[in-house]
């Protein structure tokens, strides 16, 4: 900071000029965390603000860290799970202690189950007040531990930096994920001699995670596909966390094997690669002879693994040790990172005088044919010009809406399935959902996360009403933040996904119990708020008011009134209605 002629910084004199005292000497912990943050490479954090938590602002605004301020804590940590997975450097949310720490709960919990790498640092009451009774004390490090990868204190200021660093190691450790750091006011506000304070360098303090496998594993696996007769692949959502978009498409093209793709691993291969499937994966598993899953557990999505053939070879690689052969046993497993482990099967299987790619062509034509079918059978009820508007016309539209740029999210249950079977990214890393936990109200603050680290993108949101109403009111930070978005609420004024499994489980005359919703003109919300809205009841409007949005400039919401009665395959197959 530059010197004034009285010898007094800037600051000082600015402070003088206010009628502050000068800041004493060191460094407060405040901006020790800043620094740190900056170390890593962050610059935004996603808070609500408090009084335990205002130095860190303070050293923030130093470092020229950005604050995105929001209205409620879960949107601040579901922000921070998105920016992690938009950028790929690990996101940042910062809250008061007490309530402000236990509603960000969810958030940490969701980036848990989504494997996203994220830091939560909550506010905590002073050490000099610990067990008196202090304002929003509650034991946070306790409740966090179960739902994050690292939880501690930070007891001293000297340590504020040191921690944060060891925080975002662990975050990094195998499968990424949630760390949580709770610092108490006075070791926040104090100030130590700089030279007291060890801030860990950027790029050495933490390993790198990318992690080959055996070679011998990689061996046998690519001998395993150079051989195989009926190879299927499934590309999770590891293989965008670790940026392997290039390794497995150069992977299933040069030995000619179908690839299907889940979570955040929607994308690797562009709408119309002849490698790329969707629709026939059942098929697929039901008669493949070698079957790869890769950065995917084998959870409620894949039938705990019943769903793959027992015939079949089956090979799993995965960040994490613990989810290999979990729930089912496995033929091979390989640890490590996504992108390597198949840049390296690739090149072990490329010195090979057949590869077995040419005979495969009737294997990827047999599947083809089934990939077809689905579609034809599907494809009235994408065009149907039916009034309460069909789902499937609904996300057909926005399928056909988005672009190389739309990074689309979604956020709900019934219309959120519909759109899994007909939505397709353009791009990799353009496709955001909650991940396994299944947590509604994730949709503004991805929208929050993504249009701000990316705003040469365009973002497009579809929204199920119940879900919307959970963290809607931040679509006002969104007009605050200028943040433009086209969003869309598939409005059927119902929780349906459960109303579907009460109706099922209890008859039609109990079916609406707990689960129906007023019916919101939430397009009247978002033009109340500053941002555009349109509502359509039309099918043939839909198409029309996405561009009027996008046009806009503004974040918008069009409310598309869509049957409630319809409800998605997805929804009617799922076990837990059986």
């Amino acid at each position: 900071m530059a010197l004034t002629t009285t010898g007094t910084t800037a600051r000082e004199s600015a402070a003088a000029t206010n009628g502050a005292e000068p800041a004493p000497a060191g460094i407060s912990g405040g901006h020790l965390v800043a620094k740190a943050l900056k170390a890593e490479g962050v610059d935004t954090i996603f808070t609500l603000c408090g009084g335990h938590i205002i130095d860190i602002y303070d050293g923030c605004v130093d470092e020229g860290i950005e604050i995105i301020d929001v209205r409620h804590e879960q949107v601040a940590a579901h922000a921070a799970d998105g920016y992690a997975r938009i950028t790929g450097k690990p996101g940042c949310a910062v809250v008061t202690a007490g309530p402000g720490t236990t509603d960000a709960v969810t958030g940490v919990a969701n980036a848990l189950r989504a494997e996203s790498p994220m830091l939560l640092i909550g506010g905590q009451g002073a050490l000099t007040q610990h067990k008196m009774g202090s304002l929003q004390d509650l034991p946070h490090v306790d409740m966090m531990t179960p739902i994050t990868k690292f939880a501690a204190t930070v007891p001293h200021t000297a340590r504020v930096a040191d921690l944060v660093s060891m925080a975002f190691r662990e975050a990094y450790a195998g499968a990424p994920g949630p760390s949580f750091l709770e610092i108490p006011r006075d070791v926040l506000d104090a100030r130590v001699p700089p030279d007291q304070a060890r801030i860990p360098a950027a790029g050495r303090y933490r390993a790198s995670t990318k992690n080959a496998g055996d070679p011998a594993d990689v061996e046998k696996l690519a001998d395993l596909l150079v051989h195989a007769k009926k190879p299927a692949i499934l590309l999770g959502s590891q293989v965008w966390t670790t940026r392997a978009t290039e390794p497995a498409a150069d992977l299933v093209r040069t030995l000619n094997i179908p690839a299907y793709m889940n979570g955040a691993g929607r994308g690797t291969l562009p709408p119309g690669d002849p490698h790329h499937f969707q629709l026939s994966r059942r098929y697929a598993f039901d008669n493949a002879d070698v079957i790869v899953i890769v950065g995917t557990p084998f959870d409620f999505r894949m039938g705990y693994g019943k769903r793959l053939s027992k015939d079949a070879t089956v090979v799993q690689i995965d960040l994490d040790y613990r989810t290999v052969g979990k729930n089912r046993d496995i033929d091979l497993g390989i640890v490590g990172d996504a992108g390597q482990v198949l840049a390296a099967v690739a090149q072990a299987a490329s010195g090979r005088t057949d590869n077995g790619a040419v005979a495969r062509k009737t294997w990827l034509e047999e599947l083809q044919a089934v990939e077809e079918k689905a579609k034809r059978k599907r494809l009235p009820l994408q065009h149907s010009d039916a009034s309460p508007i069909h789902p499937y016309r609904l996300v057909h539209e926005i399928n056909e809406f988005l672009t190389e740029d739309s990074i689309y999210i979604g956020d709900g249950g019934d219309i959120v399935t519909f759109s899994g079977q007909v939505v397709q990214p353009k791009s990799p890393g353009h496709w955001m959902d909650p991940g396994p936990l299944g947590t509604l109200g994730v949709g503004i603050p991805f929208v929050l996360a993504a249009k701000h680290a990316r705003p040469d993108k365009e973002v497009v949101a579809l929204f199920g009403d119940g879900a919307f109403s959970l963290t809607g009111w931040d679509f006002e930070t969104l007009v605050r933040f200028d943040l433009p978005f086209v969003g869309i609420v598939g409005n059927n004024s119902s929780m349906n996904q459960i109303r579907y499994g009460q109706a099922a489980k209890y008859g039609l005359p109990r079916e609406r119990v707990g689960n129906t919703l007023g019916d919101v003109r939430y397009d009247e919300f978002a033009r109340m708020l500053g941002g555009y809205g349109e509502e359509v009841r039309d099918p043939a409007g839909i198409g029309p008011a996405l561009l009027r949005a996008r046009e806009s400039g503004k974040p918008s919401l069009i409310n598309v009134w869509v049957d409630p009665d319809v409800y998605a395959p997805g929804t009617m197959n799922q076990t837990m209605y059986k």
